[in-house]
């Protein structure tokens, strides 16, 4: 181009090579910038079901799950957790995300079966169905009943607890299963001695004897605790079979 044309250019505002491809970048950048905008308020996820927790809170559950800003997009999850688990969680055996819609997810928590646990050196030492310590904790999950009467010296992660009669982890397991089923919240599973089991309701302790008629005792306690509620003795149910009127309380 000779000087008149450059002159021309300067003069009339033509573009050149160099401002076009400036401009075509620029305009790209912009494209690209809007459409990422919109994938992220497009499918910005604001509505989350968490079920199946009891050893984390609903917030826990989805700090582990997402992780903040541009991520906390469900297209992004889709392909994240498509035809995965997440493993490898303490108390979980694992957990499944759904996308419901572009803004809802759900996230299903299967948590490791516990049977109870047991108070060792200041921490919580969870045990599943066999007796085997399977975590161990500073905090106390609610809704899984401890265990005291036991006697051990030491216990070992990942091992079965050493006592003396390993069938005691399938009474403890049935009263736990029990518990569930009737939804009876106890805070502790006591073995005495003499072979009574005692669970600790509140204030109230509930005397089961030695493991006769589990079912129906436990089943019964739905309809006893509420009368009483505020106050504190011994309901005793070592002799209960059926019949209501052989359970008596006993105020401290």
């Amino acid at each position: 181009m000779d000087r008149r044309g450059k002159k021309m250019n300067k003069e009339y505002g033509f573009i050149g090579k160099k401002q076009i491809v400036i401009l075509l970048v620029l305009l790209l950048f912009v494209s690209l910038g809007g459409g990422f905008a919109y994938l992220t308020l497009a499918f910005h996820v604001n509505a989350i079901s968490v079920e199946g927790n009891q050893h984390y809170t609903d917030q826990e559950i989805e700090n582990m799950v997402l992780r903040g800003g541009m991520w906390d997009n469900s297209l992004l999850l889709k392909f994240q957790y498509r035809n995965k688990e997440i493993k490898d969680v303490p108390f979980v055996e694992s957990m499944e995300v759904k996308i419901t819609d572009r803004h809802s997810i759900s996230i299903q928590v299967y948590e490791k079966a516990l049977a109870g646990c047991v108070e060792y050196l200041d921490r919580f030492m969870y045990f599943d169905r066999e007796g085997v310590i399977v975590e161990s904790s500073e905090k106390f999950t609610k809704g899984i009943p401890q265990v005291t009467g036991l006697k051990f010296d030491e216990i070992c992660l990942y091992e079965a607890l050493p006592v003396e009669d390993a069938s005691i982890f399938s009474d403890i397991l049935t009263i736990t299963q029990l518990l569930g089923k009737y939804k009876v919240i106890a805070d502790k599973i006591h073995f005495e001695r003499n072979g009574n089991v005692m669970l600790y309701c509140g204030q109230v302790r509930v005397n089961l004897g030695k493991n006769g008629q589990l079912d129906e005792k436990i089943m019964e306690l739905p309809n006893i605790l509420p009368n009483l509620e505020g106050k504190k003795g011994v309901l005793q149910m070592q002799d209960y079979d059926g019949n209501s009127e052989e359970v008596t309380f006993e105020m401290e």
